[in-house]
């Protein structure tokens, strides 16, 4: 990690690092994204201008560049920079770096930023011990979060600093990162390396906002290419074959909460799947992430028991989509307690499955002859749809005893609907047509 001299300007990296680091910006015009803060007249740029810095907390999913900021502000203001980690620090490295703060002001008369990283991570007797020292001026303090600070810092501390929401970079910031790593010697530079179009698109896209991210694939990519070489995207497919692009816009904790959401609503209940909806929506997801997975719970969990269900659930997401926030989260909302309050089924889930392992675990049999359409006369003449019964023509519109399966393989039932809602009716008419066919096969065998 980069450090900031006596100066207040970022030491040079060592060659050595990674590319991420080697790249950390040295200045505003470098730093990527969060014009909404920085830009002319935006709050914190306005605060840095007049020399009217305060404890702050940043608060964003990871790679968007916190860190970096909070460096960006000591050189700028060439203030003492300490930094310390609450996954590893305690209230003793609080004290040394209290310390340290005193004998910079006494000695070199210079303010001190005591940067925390993860501060969620330190329990409420760890923040309290930040306050004293804060309100005294001893320290300009600067958190950094990737959870709602209304969740999990003190009020004593939110007091006392202002929240500042970082937002994951946009495509228009992390291409001109991604221009500024192939170019700068800091960076790749000396390697004159290009990139197509597409890989550059790919890139952005596996980045999903997060600089870090597409810096560290970047830098993956350009050690399998030679000087001079372009980075094309089958290598950078082939890099994206084992990542997943980071759903987290909230937290660590994201993938619980959307597990805590889907089980709620399998639970039928709608308060809890109301909680866990407002809880992911409040932490900063991508309301039509929720949106999709809420589609999913449709055919998952209620199916057949009530069609409606996926379609009031497609609409959701329209909505969603033409409205943006906060409107649609309404009708995401709507959707979500529909499905809480519908009769559960995932009878369908369990036939689509049972399905899906019966195809993976045996050859591909060809459909039986009669079930072949026959356009031509060759066809024909091979026996394509030979025997086939139109089952319009049949007494209630049903070829009792007719065989859709492959020849080598004996008919049998995925689909088993449940008794609740519509199913119950499904489940009947199915019954019926099952004996249909069992006195067909009967009749067969009698005529014989």
């Amino acid at each position: 990690m980069s450090s900031v001299n006596s100066k207040g300007l970022f030491d040079d990296p060592a060659p050595n690092q990674p590319l991420a680091a080697r790249m950390r910006p040295a200045s505003l015009d470098e730093y990527a994204g969060q014009s909404h803060l920085l830009g002319p007249g935006r709050p914190l740029r306005v605060a840095l201008e007049q020399g009217a810095l305060h404890s702050m907390i940043f608060w964003g999913p990871p790679g968007v560049g916190k860190t970096t900021l909070a460096k960006l502000l000591a050189t700028l203001t060439d203030a003492h920079f300490v930094t310390i980690s609450a996954v590893l620090a305690g209230v003793k490295d609080i004290r040394q770096a209290v310390e340290t703060a005193r004998q910079q002001a006494a000695q070199n008369g210079r303010q001190t930023i005591l940067f925390v990283d993860e501060v969620h991570r330190f329990n409420k007797s760890q923040q309290d011990a930040f306050l004293p020292y804060v309100e005294d001026g001893t320290l300009l303090f600067i958190g950094a979060t990737t959870e709602n600070p209304s969740f999990e810092l003190n009020n004593a501390l939110l007091s006392r600093a202002r929240v500042y929401v970082l937002k994951s970079l946009d495509d228009e910031a992390l291409s001109d990162l991604l221009n500024r790593a192939l170019s700068d010697a800091r960076g790749l530079g000396e390697h004159r390396l290009a990139i197509s179009d597409e890989a550059r698109t790919i890139l952005l896209g596996a980045a999903d906002g997060d600089a870090r991210r597409l810096l560290n694939l970047l830098e993956i990519a350009a050690d399998l290419v030679p000087d001079g070489g372009t980075i094309e995207t089958t290598l950078v497919s082939d890099l994206l074959n084992d990542t997943r692009r980071r759903f987290d816009k909230g937290g660590e904790a994201f993938y619980d909460q959307i597990s805590a959401l889907h089980k709620s609503v399998r639970g039928s209940n709608p308060d809890a799947s109301l909680y866990w909806f407002a809880r992911m929506i409040d932490g900063g997801c991508d309301p039509l992430y929720i949106a999709r997975r809420v589609v999913r719970m449709a055919s998952e969990e209620v199916g057949n028991a009530d069609p409606r269900a996926l379609e009031l659930c497609l609409n959701a997401w329209n909505v969603q989509e033409r409205l943006g926030s906060p409107e649609g989260e309404l009708a995401v909302a709507q959707a979500i307690v529909y499905l809480a309050c519908a009769p559960k089924s995932n009878a369908v889930y369990k036939a689509y499955n049972a399905a899906m392992k019966d195809v993976a675990s045996q050859p591909s049999h060809e459909p039986p002859l009669h079930l072949r359409n026959a356009p031509t006369k060759m066809m024909k003449e091979l026996g394509y749809s030979q025997g086939y019964r139109y089952a319009h023509d049949e007494p209630g519109a049903y070829a009792a005893g007719e065989d859709y399966f492959p020849d080598e393989l004996e008919p049998r039932q995925y689909y088993h609907p449940v008794n609740r809602g519509l199913e119950s009716k499904i489940s009947q008419k199915l019954d019926h047509l099952r004996q249909l066919d069992e006195q067909s096969t009967v009749k067969r065998r009698t005529d014989r």
